[in-house]
């Protein structure tokens, strides 16, 4: 497996090996993923080679990293500021498990550099970032601040970059480069496939005299096994309990108690080892059997062979290049290690180009997309039966996102059955008590259960993304709004995407179990099929023209007016009754499907 990556990283051993980005080159990647020329330019410290003080933002968390960074300054000059901020853990209503692992992650990532010899100032403010900023910088002078991943970050921040108080720098975190996105570009839209095949050609990763280990560059095709329970499926760790576990588990109780969620800190890696101990157990339990099972989904394991590795590494606590390196070294099949590899340097850059190129979807080649006034709530006032109330009142710059609809402007509240209330429907039941135990489920439970079935529905786009944004642990404004506006919806149009990402029953029958524990039956009272055709038939003229769907709408075009019927009906119904916070019953169902 070595010569995969023969020319991308020093190993174990080396004297210049390191977890992150190398001491002495603190503005780049080493190997191939060295990124171009600065995005924005800094003055430096007159006294040294590295800025003097560095305000680091809550998902850039790599110890390795910084200590590489910080290490270039003498150490009676080195400096680092983070920000706990209750106003912006309470601007929406952020699951208890995301809240925690913030907490947890940021106390742990202070006590880290503390004992590494840095000066570290952890200001917990009940106000937002953005004001506990602007005090430090009016008391100790400017900071020194990498490029936030987040659109809302540097919306937040901006008026106290345009004065001179933070001094920007490029992001070492990210691998790929703009040149990369730029070979994605198509006559319709940025397309990842384009992208991803770049990226490994530039850089030949998992390539062999130019040409991709196995044969070919991708094994997609090849991963789409059902999981029938061998073999068998890993437990994921949890972690010792301590005293930062104990103080953040009572903080998040009383102080965070209108939060939904299941709260669980064991099940949360807090330090570098932590996270670094996590992630060797899905190299060692999870890699080898990833590939195959990657889309299935079970009632007897929620995360299959999926490292969990997304809300740590979306923190910033591991580096995507040691996620990347160590997956090459496993000696895991191909087919397991391309499929991994896809996910970091395919999918998680080219969804975070994609945001910054479209100022978060506020920019489509359509036209502007209308903004919300404010961040939304993700239907959390129509559950709860009280509005949401943050901590204090959003900075100015933050507002409610962008909300495409190339659908139309008529959309389905989110129903309720994302909150917990129970829709009679087994895969979507057995989805949402995933995540609002654990913040997290893997992305096939994400985009054909969670997505499909709100596409189906015509569920408000925006109001779906705040939704993933708040119940899961790894979202961010660079990662959900480009999956779900972009992709599972297809709000954006195809901007990203050729097509909506919509299945009937028979997708979540062949991929999971889910239908053997429900009251629905695929193919009989399940409306699952009803509700695709229906969706395909109210948007008949807008996917007519789309030639990835020339054979499906063929078929429908060919469905007789009864059915035609017969599946509006079906939508109507399911759509009223999850509506209202009840559950399908399969009689009502069978009368509309007859």
């Amino acid at each position: 497996m070595g010569r995969r990556c023969r020319w991308w990283w020093p190993r174990e051993g080396s004297s210049s090996h390191r977890r992150g980005v190398p001491a002495g080159t603190p503005e780049s990647v080493p190997g191939p993923f060295a990124n171009p020329a600065p995005m924005v330019s800094s003055p430096m410290d007159p006294h040294g080679a590295a800025p003097r003080r560095w305000l680091i933002l809550p998902d850039q968390l790599d110890r390795d990293a910084w200590r590489g960074r910080m290490a270039t300054t003498a150490v009676a000059r080195a400096g680092a500021v983070l920000v706990e901020s209750r106003e912006w853990l309470s601007r929406r209503p952020y699951h208890r498990q995301r809240v925690a692992m913030i907490l947890l992650n940021l106390r742990a990532f202070a006590e880290e550099l503390r004992a590494d010899g840095f000066d570290v100032r952890l200001v917990r403010t009940d106000g937002s970032p953005a004001e506990a900023v602007r005090q430090d910088v009016s008391m100790h002078g400017p900071l020194d601040v990498l490029e936030p991943a987040e659109r809302e970050v540097r919306a937040e921040l901006a008026p106290i970059i345009e004065s001179g108080g933070l001094r920007v720098h490029p992001n070492p975190h990210w691998l790929t480069r703009d040149s990369d996105f730029a070979a994605a570009k198509g006559r319709d839209g940025w397309r990842m496939d384009a992208f991803y095949r770049a990226v490994r050609r530039r850089t030949g990763l998992l390539m062999e005299d130019g040409e991709p280990v196995g044969g070919k560059l991708s094994f997609d095709v090849d991963n789409r096994a059902r999981w029938d329970g061998i073999p068998a499926a890993p437990e994921p760790p949890r972690f010792a309990r301590t005293a930062l576990r104990d103080e953040v588990e009572r903080e998040v109780t009383s102080a965070y108690a209108a939060h939904p969620g299941r709260l669980d800190v064991d099940a949360l890696p807090a330090t570098h080892e932590d996270v670094h101990a996590l992630w060797q157990w899905g190299v060692r339990a999870c890699l080898p059997h990833f590939g195959p099972f990657e889309d299935a989904m079970s009632e007897r394991s929620r995360g299959l062979f999926h490292t969990r590795i997304s809300p740590a590494l979306n923190l910033g606590r591991i580096a995507p290049a040691t996620l990347v390196a160590d997956a090459c070294a496993s000696g895991a099949p191909i087919q397991s290690v391309e499929g991994f590899v896809r996910q970091v340097i395919g999918w998680r850059e080219f969804v975070r180009h994609v945001h910054r190129a479209t100022d978060g979807f506020r920019t489509l080649p359509s036209g502007a997309a209308p903004v919300r006034p404010r961040p939304g709530d993700a239907g959390y006032a129509r559950w709860a039966g009280r509005d949401w109330v943050p901590a204090a009142s959003a900075p100015p710059g933050v507002d409610g996102g962008a909300a495409p609809s190339h659908f139309g402007e008529e959309r389905t509240p989110l129903p309720p059955a994302y909150w917990g209330a129970t829709s009679g429907l087994r895969c979507l039941d057995h989805a949402v008590e995933s995540v609002w135990d654990e913040g997290w489920s893997h992305h096939i439970t994400r985009l054909m259960v969670l997505g499909n079935l709100a596409t189906l529905l015509d569920v408000d786009a925006r109001e779906l993304a705040d939704w993933f944004w708040v119940a899961y642990m790894d979202a961010w404004d660079w990662v959900v709004e480009p999956n779900v506006l972009g992709m599972a919806t297809y709000a954006a149009g195809g901007v990203m995407t050729t097509k909506p990402y919509v299945a009937g029953s028979a997708y979540i029958e062949r991929m999971s179990d889910h239908c053997d524990a429900c009251a629905f039956t695929p193919g009989g009272t399940c409306p699952i099929t009803r509700l695709y055709w229906a969706f395909l038939a109210r948007h008949e003229p807008t996917l007519r023209a789309n030639p990835r769907l020339k054979l499906v709408m063929g078929s429908l075009r060919r469905r007789s007016a009864e059915d035609r019927e017969r599946d509006r009906e079906a939508f109507v119904h399911v759509r009223d009754v999850l509506v209202r916070g009840e559950r399908l019953q399969p009689a009502a169902a069978a009368r509309r499907g007859r």
